[in-house]
Order: C-alpha cells, then structure tokens, then sequence
C-alpha cells in the first residue's frame, strides 16, 4: 500500500542518519582527542616537508636514521635562526624605536590639545588616571588570563615535544608504519588501499611545497612594500611574514600588525596607512589568488573548493581547522581518486615524493579525449594503468 518511491526515499533516510551519526562520532572523538590530533596532523604535514630531503641523503648511502638526524637538527636550525634573527635585529633597533615612539606620544598629545579636538592637559591626565583605575580594578581578571595563557604555553610546549617526536618515527620509519598500517585491509583489496595512502601523502607533499612558495611570495611582496615606503626592519619583519604565513589567518594577522606598527612609530601615520594599504592587499591576493590558484592546481582541487575549505575548517575547528582542513581534503581527493578510478594497481610503482603521484589518474575516463577508447563507461576507468595515471 506504500508507493515505491515513498519506500526509496525512506529507505536513503534513515541510511543518510546513520551515515550522519557515525560522522559525528567521528568529529567528536577528533574533538576530545584534539591534543593528540593535531599534534598528529602537524608531524603529519612536517613529514610532508622534510621527507624530501631524507629521501636524498638516503640515495647518497647515508643511514636512515643518520639522515633523519641531520634533517631535523637543520630544519630545527633554520627556524631558530631565523626565529633568533628576527628578536636579535628587533632587539638592536629598539632604542630607535624607542625614541620614535615618544616622539609620537609628544606629537600625538600635541594633535590632542592644539588640534580640532583643543582637549585640556587636565582631560588627558583624566583619561590616563581612568585608564589606571581600570586595569587596577580588573586585575583579577587579567590575573586569570595570565595564568590560562601560562597554561596554554605549557600546552603548546608539551605538543611541540610530541610533534617532534611523532616526526622522529615518521621520518625514519614511515614507510614500516604504513605498512602495518595497511595490514588491517581485506587481502583483495589491500593494494588499492595501499596505492590509494600513497597518492594522498604524495598530494600532501604537493601542497606543503606550494604552501612554502606562498609563503615566500607574501614575505616578498611586503618586505619590498617596506623598502619602497622607507621602512626600516625590512628583512625581519620580512622574515616574520614569511614564518607567520604558515599559520592560516591569525599568523598574517600578526605580521601584518607589527609591520604596521613599526611604520606608525618610525615613518608616522601616512607611512602606516600605506603600509596597511600593502599588508591587506597582498594578503588579498593571497587568499583570493595564490592559495586557490597555487594550492588548486597542486593538489587538484578547484579554487572554490579551497575557498571553502578554509572557511569550513575556521567555523569548525578555529585555526587549527583552518590549518588542516585543505590538507584532508587534498588527501581525501587523491586517495578516492585512486580508489574509485585504479583497478590492480602495483604500490611499487608509486612514488609519493614525485609531484606527478599527487594527481592520480589525471588521464582517467573522460580526461583524455586523445585516446577513442577512455569513452567506454566503466572498462576504460578499470583497464588504466596505474603509471598512466
């Protein structure tokens, strides 16, 4: 007595809760082991950066192990030093900026009082004596905060200790993980798996690397803004630019901040309208051009799927989700990819470190109107070879 497609549509119902249920267990246990997770996903991406460069000292018959030593102590030296070289020429200009600094309180109290405000002496020592007043009645509060911040350096250090030592074993051993790893597939379908986790790392190395040259292209694109405008610092905070590009939102937000208040304090307000008007406008193209553009064509994605990644990645997970949520989704493309298009596929033949194992199948069905044959349906997709892809 039921119409058919009143049973079809029930029948996809009650499958799409399931499906939508087991997705939010899912999300939840991600949530609640968040300080495992991340640090995780971070080791993860870490990998993706330096395994390059392990794999070539392996090729030159150094030891593993040997090779994920000098790896790790020279990207850990490189940060530092640049970390160490941006405090140390901060540190050097400070009295400088120092004085800058109270010659614009001077002029800024002198615009207060001689300009269209015509403010009186007595009216700023009151704002200053309120401003006192306030912070001593909040103290408290701003105690509280400073404990909670206290407490989450102590959480960030304690990642940063887990990061590096989940990179450890992922450098050095990555390849025996995985392996155990893929283990837990069913016989039949184990090599499809397999290729399937390679392709999705080697998408993950795609995206690492164009990230990298993101980054470069904003601290390059800022750092000759400031040049030109008469800015000094250049190179730090050049360098800063560059570190906080790989911190979605908030690390341009940082960079971009301090750039514009060294030029408020050394150049004065126009200068600091002109380097804002820069800060923003590389930042512009680089979430509206660079990252869809660069990050699109090296993970194969479209640039409004990026987009919208970034933005579903922020609303559900703040920066950290923000973070990683082109990454999964580069990997997730590449792996179904594989899955869907890859028949018997041989895992030997892949190499995740090559940027052409990011895009698989790229001359699958429908790709590749050269060949008369890939118009078949299904066989075609099936009797691919897995190098072709």
């Amino acid at each position: 007595m039921i119409p058919r497609g009143l049973r079809i549509s029930a029948a996809l119902a009650w499958r799409f809760l399931v499906v939508v249920a087991a997705l939010y267990v899912v999300i939840w246990l991600v949530g609640y082991l968040s300080m495992l997770v991340i640090p995780l996903s971070i080791a993860l991406l870490l990998t993706a950066l330096m395994a390059p460069a392990v794999q070539r000292l392996v090729r030159v018959r150094l030891p593993r192990s040997l090779a994920t030593g000098i790896v790790l102590v020279a990207g850990l030296g490189v940060v530092g030093g640049l970390l160490t070289f941006v405090i140390v020429q901060f540190t050097a200009g400070l009295p400088a900026l120092t004085q800058q600094l109270n010659e614009s309180l001077v002029q800024i109290r002198d615009w207060l009082v001689n300009g269209p405000l015509h403010l009186r002496h007595d009216q700023i020592q009151d704002f200053i004596d309120q401003t006192i007043n306030v912070l001593q009645e909040n103290q408290a509060a701003l105690t509280d905060t400073a404990i909670t911040t206290a407490g989450t350096v102590g959480s960030v250090l304690t990642g940063f200790a887990l990061v590096l030592f989940i990179l450890i074993f992922f450098l050095s051993g990555g390849e025996l993980i995985w392996a155990f790893l893929v283990r837990g597939a069913p016989r039949q379908v184990r090599d499809r798996v397999d290729v399937a986790g390679r392709r999705g790392f080697a998408s993950l190395v795609s995206y690492v690397r164009a990230t990298a040259l993101v980054a470069v292209v904003d601290a390059v694109g800022i750092g000759v803004g400031l040049w030109i405008v008469g800015v000094p610092l250049v190179v730090p905070l050049a360098t800063l630019v560059f570190l906080g590009a790989f911190v979605p939102i908030i690390g341009a937000v940082i960079a971009g901040a301090v750039a514009v208040l060294v030029a408020l304090v050394t150049n004065g307000f126009i200068t600091a309208l002109i380097v804002l008007a820069i800060v923003i406008g590389v930042q512009q193209l680089e979430s509206h051009v660079l990252q869809p553009l660069l990050l699109g064509r090296a993970v194969q994605l479209h640039p409004l799927a990026v987009v919208l990644a970034i933005a579903a990645g922020l609303v559900a997970a703040g920066i950290a989700g923000a973070l990683l949520s082109v990454p999964l989704l580069a990997v997730l493309n590449a792996g179904i990819r594989s899955l869907v298009n890859e028949r018997d596929p041989d895992p030997s033949e892949v190499d995740v470190l090559r940027d052409q194992d990011a895009r698989p199948n790229a001359e699958s069905a429908g790709d590749a109107p050269d060949t008369p044959d890939t118009a078949a349906p299904e066989d075609a997709v099936g009797d691919a070879p897995a190098d072709k892809a």
